[in-house]
């Protein structure tokens, strides 16, 4: 049976309860791939206790190059979502990149992702708004966390109240991303869960090759930070063999590295709310 999406209130943790995860794919390669990975993160976050929204662009509409894969047909793909999501009981978000795509996404997914190229865009995000999905706005590379409160009313005054916002890095230079820590609780304080993009904060995007580079290493690193500073979900790209994958390859984590991760999170999670507790 399918998961009931938590409230975004139950999404705030407020220094109680874990922290969620999103986390998937960064395309729908294939059913066989998609059904391994949700299998296998379902069962850690149940293992866990951690809420778990299973993600995977059904297509991907920004690509560096033009031979670069960008998906396996959108119904396709869509079905393969619903799938995981009814089979392991657990929700589930893709990207939308256009208007009309926020309709025909919502009668699959449950959670509708903003890519951070778009997250300006206004009819997008009214569309995404009107479906009454939950929508998750990840912060353009170009915008400062205060930035994003008009993305929020974008959202709300179109009647949705149901927002997440992503922090996934600031363009540092013309082939790297930097994160700025400070931008979680400056976004927290409009009363959306925040969530840290670990994977995609971590991209060398405009390399010479045509291929966005990153640094995979530093997941972890980003990952602690940001459940120090009091972030509410984690989103992370994961793939058991990621030099296979077919979209981002050079910045996702191995699949078999997710489950030690999120136990040390949850070590430092607990340190964080036992703290909140004594002051």
């Amino acid at each position: 049976m399918k998961a009931t999406l938590p409230t975004l209130t139950d999404w705030r943790h407020s220094g109680t309860g874990n922290f969620f995860l999103i986390a998937g794919p960064c395309v729908i390669e294939g059913e066989e791939v998609a059904m391994e990975i949700g299998e296998q993160v379902s069962a850690i976050c149940d293992r866990l206790s951690i809420p778990f929204i299973f993600k995977g662009s059904y297509r991907k509409a920004n690509r560096s190059r033009v031979d670069s894969f960008s998906g396996i047909g959108d119904e396709k793909a869509l079905k393969i979502l619903r799938k995981v999501g009814s089979t392991f009981g657990v929700p589930v978000t893709t990207d939308i990149h256009a208007d009309e795509e926020a309709a025909l996404a919502a009668e699959y997914v449950d959670v509708l992702q903003i890519p951070a190229f778009l997250c300006r865009q206004t009819s997008l995000l009214q569309a995404a708004a009107a479906t009454g999905k939950v929508v998750n706005i990840k912060k353009g590379q170009f915008l400062s966390p205060e930035a994003m409160r008009f993305a929020v009313d974008k959202v709300v005054d179109s009647g949705n109240p149901q927002v997440v916002l992503t922090e996934r890095g600031t363009t540092f230079g013309y082939q790297d991303l930097v994160v700025d820590f400070r931008g979680i609780p400056l976004m927290r304080e409009y009363g959306m869960p925040v969530v840290m993009d670990c994977t995609h904060s971590l991209q060398q995007p405009n390399q010479s090759s045509g291929v966005t580079g990153g640094r995979p290493a530093l997941i972890e690193t980003i990952a602690k930070a940001a459940i120090a500073v009091g972030a509410d979900g984690l989103f992370m790209e994961t793939h058991p063999r990621p030099q296979e994958s077919k979209s981002d390859a050079a910045n996702m984590l191995p699949l078999q590295l997710l489950e030690p991760l999120l136990e040390r999170l949850l070590r430092i999670h607990q340190a964080v709310r036992e703290q909140h507790a004594s002051i």
